[in-house]
């Protein structure tokens, strides 16, 4: 395929740049930072089309926090200038990008999802639960994944495919930050790793909506290796999770040490020890969900997590913190997630014992709700 060329005047154009802070904003018209460069926004759009133009264009610092699902992560939020800068980046090139990625690469991918990703795994087990003998899985989980990326190996990849300087120094920028590091040690989690000690030639910022591109065109190293010179036919991947379908064991043993070695050496990643090889009639634990091929589950730690927070919402909503709409949408945003495994039993059980209904002294009868 091509390299890309030519495309930075239009990225910093007037209608990229507007149409990126639209998509920017979007659902967060409310926020103080919004509001502020809104008050602005010609003003706001000229500078940074300006900083885009003569190189002077620095990353902003970086807000930090934890977030808890499915498990700890450190996400970075940019400031809202910069997060124009980024989706001005990803309209002009994630779609020519996407055109080079396998059909069954599905994590962060318009029209993909994991919805779509355990739909695909179904589908091949099905088809080789018809088959004769006893069929495997190799399921592939690389450690900390958006830690632990390259940056020199990432600018290698992109220097391959995009035949354009200014847009080259624009993705340099952002990978190395000059002011945060985003790379946690070998074997480290990010609350066991001090601010000082984190790494400046490695990480992504878990946040970036350049990150997710990144970390797609890093893995299609992955996913080309495994298609062409493997010739896999039953894999998929969402993000850094892999899954392998084969009736060879000891096969699956082999294409294991050869992605390993491909990934240690090429990519300078490392397997963690959630890899294995089992039964695919035990069912596959993929995207949240333990799949089947007549059915599926959701995976337990999820179970609980869900029934946790809608019993954390029926408690808001009958001290009055929380407003009937907001509790509709939020059930009907679970009761809609539902749908996609098997829940008879679970929605049967919750609506037995979450009931949503006002006990303040202000509510009225009107004012009820149950799911």
């Amino acid at each position: 395929m091509a390299k890309i060329a030519n495309i930075f005047k239009e990225l910093y154009s007037w209608d990229n740049l507007y149409n990126a802070y639209r998509e920017a904003a979007r659902e967060k018209w409310f926020r103080d930072d919004v509001a502020r460069f809104t008050a602005n926004l010609e003003e706001n759009l000229i500078q940074l089309q300006n900083e885009l133009i003569w190189h002077t264009y620095r990353v902003g610092r970086y807000r930090e926090f934890y977030v808890y699902e499915p498990k700890k992560r450190l996400i970075m939020a940019l400031q809202f200038r910069d997060r124009v800068v980024q989706w001005a980046i990803y309209r002009q090139i994630n779609h020519i990008f996407d055109k080079q990625f396998i059909y069954d690469s599905y994590g962060c991918r318009v029209g993909k999802g994991t919805h779509r990703a355990a739909d695909r795994l179904q589908y091949w087990m099905r088809a080789v639960d018809r088959k004769p003998g006893e069929w495997y899985y190799l399921k592939l989980d690389i450690s900390k994944y958006f830690y632990r990326v390259d940056h020199r190996t990432l600018m290698d990849i992109l220097l391959r495919k995009i035949d354009d300087e200014d847009l080259l120094w624009l993705l340099r920028t952002i990978i190395n930050c000059e002011h945060t590091a985003f790379g946690l040690p070998l074997g480290l989690n990010p609350d066991q790793c001090d601010k000082a000690d984190r790494l400046m030639e490695v990480g992504m910022p878990i946040g970036n909506l350049t990150s997710q591109l990144f970390a797609n065109i890093y893995l299609n190293e992955l996913d080309q290796y495994a298609k062409h010179e493997l010739r896999l036919r039953y894999y998929v991947r969402y993000m850094d999770d892999v899954i392998i379908l084969h009736p060879d064991k000891k096969y699956l043993h082999e294409v294991k040490d050869r992605i390993e070695t491909f990934l240690n050496e090429e990519l300078r990643l490392h397997l963690n020890d959630k890899t294995a090889i089992h039964k695919t009639k035990a069912g596959i634990e993929f995207v949240g969900f333990r799949i089947f091929p007549t059915h599926r589950k959701y995976k337990k730690k999820s179970l609980r997590k869900l029934t946790k927070r809608l019993q954390y919402v029926a408690k808001e909503y009958a001290a009055g913190n929380m407003e009937l709409d907001k509790v509709n949408a939020t059930v009907q945003s679970y009761y809609g997630a539902m749908q996609h495994f098997n829940s008879y039993g679970l929605r049967r059980k919750l609506s037995e014992t979450v009931v949503f209904q006002r006990t303040s002294p202000e509510s009225e009868g009107s004012d009820n709700a149950q799911n």
